[in-house]
């Protein structure tokens, strides 16, 4: 176990690429206002257009069709990577936060004015970073698929984590370590739901990625009571504002799941309960 554990910290922590990641605004591929800016617009535009031309009206009585074959492998395959992309980045971070912190208080908050985004922590930040936008591609999934609805939930959630990421690196938002790590866990099961369901094997635990996601955006509100006991309490903790920002989004998109589970289970659960009284 040691040599796996010792393995796994040379490739995902000591690398040279790893260890000595620095996010320079401006210098760093994707590390600007200008970058984030265009990148959702583009993503908005594209995915406002392809909605337009992929959804012709049709009849109410008309079947609906079934996912191409080549299309259902290329869902798999995405789903695959993001999969093992999750998972390799709550790995690597989570080796990375045990080799980086200096005590258990850097988890939580980051020292204000000391804390530059760099070393192997903030490198799985910016991986997470990129990782969101590759996740557009989801998007464009749905949209080809004529058996899936797009919701206004799965783009405004697309468009506003990109954000929510590049905040994380440009203010050395404390929490990072935390969040990426719970977040990047819940996609890994999230991820290989969708592709079991691609190959056409669908899973009994759909409703179970939903309540771990809820699940997640409340932890982020519990150990965010002992950012904010850290910050007020002590000389603070860096990148404050950014936190604001993080925890605003993720109270919309508490609400937005929230809504999601009661309208996609509640009736359900009800209806498993007529049923069996009948």
């Amino acid at each position: 176990m040691e040599r796996i554990l010792s393995s796994f910290r040379h490739w995902l922590v000591e690398q040279p690429v790893v260890s000595e990641f620095e996010w320079k605004e401006g210098e760093t591929w994707g590390a600007s206002t200008q970058f984030l800016a265009t990148t959702v617009l583009t993503y908005l535009s594209l995915t406002l257009l392809i909605h337009l031309a992929t959804s012709p009206p049709r009849p109410k009585s008309s079947a609906t069709p079934p996912t191409p074959f080549l299309l259902r492998l290329i869902s798999a395959v995405h789903n695959l990577i993001l999969l093992v992309l999750s998972l390799i980045m709550a790995v690597g971070c989570t080796l990375s936060t045990a080799a980086q912190k200096p005590d258990t208080r850097w988890i939580f908050c980051f020292p204000p004015n000391q804390t530059l985004p760099r070393g192997s922590v903030f490198f799985w930040a910016y991986v997470f970073y990129l990782s969101k936008i590759l996740e557009f591609i989801d998007t464009l999934l749905i949209l080809l698929r004529s058996n899936r609805r797009l919701t206004f939930l799965h783009v405004y959630h697309h468009a506003v984590v990109v954000v929510m990421c590049y905040l994380w690196l440009h203010t050395s938002q404390s929490l990072v370590p935390v969040a990426l790590v719970t977040n990047a866990s819940v996609h890994t099961l999230m991820y290989g739901y969708y592709m079991l369901c691609s190959l056409g094997k669908r899973p009994p635990w759909k409703r179970l990625v939903t309540d771990c996601q809820i699940v997640q955006f409340v932890f982020s509100f519990a150990v965010s009571v002992v950012m904010l006991w850290f910050h007020f309490t002590g000389e603070g903790c860096s990148g404050i504002w950014g936190w604001c920002f993080n925890a605003v989004f993720n109270a919309s998109l508490l609400v937005l799941f929230i809504d999601f589970h009661s309208s996609n289970y509640a009736g359900r659960s009800k209806g498993e309960r007529e049923a069996k009284s009948s």
